[in-house]
């Protein structure tokens, strides 16, 4: 897919995708919407398969390859949840994945690559050494690239979280997603425009990585001024399609402290009874923030992952 993906493409991915996933529940808690002063429909990307929504973009990119190259292996470079995805997705077609991961990645997520036979090439730390690796994989295998989020057939993968949610909530006026390297919100935002152009979409983003929002009111890619967070999913920076997508079909970002986090997180544990990681609990930390705005309407949120250290819990 070289073009920003149609509806008819998300349709036609939806329909791929489908043996290789789940269709996930939305919840809801009465004592959430009067708290929060709205009705919210939780999408539980956290019961997806691999724990994470990336299972679906990662299907999808995966099944798009020529035979021939899915026979020479896939390679990515992710901290976790698309490191999982692309694992799953190279099991599901019989082939060879090679998972660029830093060093510091949860063990969890870590384990979850293991489990799913692929083979993982640790790193510092750093995008540069991501790509560095990366590249001597596709040098010496002839193995395929599959950017975590700046890909299109990626992003029509995440889309379908979004068409799913609208299917199962009914009419939203506004739909949620954390930002990372955008691929999610890149994909809720165009199923939202597709499905309901009324509806407004709203990312949160940690303050400890904010630089989506400088990309979105710059109209570049920014780096953030510092990187100091929980939500470890949203290290990234946007990608040149992912900003395209987010700057036209995005409402706004709102920036969270960790603290947000942690207290959105622990009522979603408390009421939802489910496990979610940080990074999902990002834009409900999002609404609460600024419960005005959302009063008394319909908000979707895409809870994006469930993989974490039980070990190292916040509260």
């Amino acid at each position: 897919m070289n073009q920003i993906p149609t509806f008819d493409y998300i349709k036609e991915t939806h329909e791929k995708i489908k043996p290789y996933i789940r269709h996930t529940p939305v919840l809801s808690s009465e004592f959430i919407n009067e708290l929060a002063g709205c009705h919210v429909f939780f999408k539980c990307e956290n019961l997806q398969k691999i724990g994470a929504f990336k299972a679906r973009g990662g299907i999808n990119a995966v099944l798009r390859l020529s035979k021939e190259e899915q026979q020479m292996g896939i390679t990515t470079h992710s901290s976790g949840n698309h490191a999982q995805a692309i694992a799953l997705a190279a099991k599901a077609v019989g082939t060879k994945a090679y998972i660029v991961m830093p060093g510091n990645a949860p063990d969890i997520k870590k384990n979850g690559v293991k489990y799913l036979g692929a083979e993982i090439i640790e790193c510092e730390p750093t995008l540069e050494a991501r790509e560095s690796a990366v590249q001597k994989i596709i040098d010496e295998k002839g193995a395929t690239f599959v950017h975590p989020f700046n890909n299109y057939d990626v992003i029509a993968g995440q889309a379908t979280a979004t068409v799913e949610l609208i299917e199962q909530a009914g009419l939203l006026d506004v739909v949620m997603a954390p930002v990372g390297g955008g691929g999610l919100l890149s994909g809720t935002a165009l199923a939202a425009h597709y499905l309901q152009p009324d509806a407004e979409v709203i990312a949160g983003e940690p303050e400890g990585a904010a630089d989506a929002v400088l990309s979105f009111r710059s109209g570049k890619i920014e780096k953030a001024p510092y990187i100091k967070t929980i939500a470890d999913g949203l290290l990234t920076n946007l990608g040149d399609k992912t900003l395209e997508i987010i700057r036209k079909y995005v409402k706004d970002i709102i920036t969270v402290s960790d603290d947000e986090i942690v207290e959105a997180m622990r009522l979603i544990w408390e009421q939802l009874k489910i496990v979610i990681e940080p990074s999902a609990a990002v834009p409900f930390a999002a609404l609460l923030k600024h419960k005005e705005h959302f009063a008394n309407k319909r908000v979707g949120i895409i809870l994006t992952g469930g993989n974490i250290d039980l070990g190292k819990l916040p509260f």
